[in-house]
């Protein structure tokens, strides 16, 4: 079935100087989008030849909600993972873009498959960025025009999930789950709320970087991610109704027993990783 917005954007883009590939992302790629589901779409540029933005705003202009409104940023304006890109509103959708260099794109993939990522501060996403998230784009997005099938041969990089990247993903966020929450309990004294509530967030964005990887699954977006582990084979069972009464206790300052319950998720990590290991022989 033909989407007009994917089809308006595919269309006004194929000749805009620069653009490699086009490809639709996030929820509407894997097919569990709803009906007011944002379009994330990925521009892959080649480093030899960049994407020229001032042609690729003209080529928007025309498809915007509001004239003038189809802004986009220079390369790299959004630092060194996010990039660059813009937010737009086309037919009353939502449309994101994001540019994405494709050298850098494949030396990560390449650093991906020899177990070797990184975490890196960025604003909105508040666990950080890790570079695997570039991996699992190119595996799970739809392309919708690609010249001389740049996506599709990275995307024969991405399958099947390499196993040092899951040993190196689970090595990486495994010991923090515990190391958040012994943090946490120092600041139980004090009565930091706050700190006590950061480190809480980072030991249940671990615990879902983790089974993610045992499942061998890319991890693209920290949001949502802890509900969607409760679908994988290798799981923990009502980690979501855990993860609500840690918040609960929390918030009604009740320290002690939020980091027990957080606990209780900790161990119960270390059994479905244990599990997962079994699996993997």
């Amino acid at each position: 079935m033909t989407d007009p917005t994917i089809d308006a954007v595919t269309s006004a883009l194929t000749s805009v100087p620069g653009l490699t590939a086009l490809v639709l992302g996030g929820s509407r790629a894997r097919g569990t989008a709803g009906p007011g589901s944002d379009y994330d779409l990925g521009l892959y540029y080649a480093p030899q030849a960049p994407l020229d933005v001032v042609a690729l705003q003209a080529a928007l202009e025309p498809l915007v909600d509001i004239a003038g409104e189809a802004q986009v940023t220079r390369l790299g304006e959004w630092g060194p993972w996010i990039n660059g890109g813009g937010w737009l509103s086309i037919g009353g959708r939502k449309v994101d873009l994001l540019y994405r260099d494709l050298g850098r794109v494949g030396d990560v993939i390449a650093d991906c498959r020899a177990g070797r990522v990184s975490m890196d501060y960025q604003p909105g996403h508040p666990h950080g960025f890790c570079s695997a998230i570039w991996m699992g784009e190119v595996a799970l997005c739809r392309p919708l025009f690609d010249r001389g099938e740049a996506v599709a041969a990275l995307k024969q990089l991405t399958t099947p999930y390499p196993e040092a990247l899951r040993q190196a993903l689970i090595a990486r966020f495994r010991w923090e789950v515990r190391f958040a929450i012994e943090i946490a309990a120092t600041a139980i004294a004090r009565g930091d709320q706050t700190h006590i509530a950061g480190s809480a967030y980072r030991a249940l964005a671990c615990v879902a970087q983790v089974l993610f990887a045992a499942n061998r699954r890319y991890l693209i977006n920290e949001k949502g991610a802890l509900a969607e582990t409760e679908t994988l084979p290798v799981r923990i069972h009502g980690v979501v109704e855990d993860a609500s009464a840690i918040w609960s206790a929390i918030g009604a300052r009740d320290f002690a027993t939020a980091l027990d319950r957080l606990r209780t998720v900790a161990a119960a990590l270390e059994a479905a990783v244990a599990r997962s290991a079994l699996q993997s022989l």
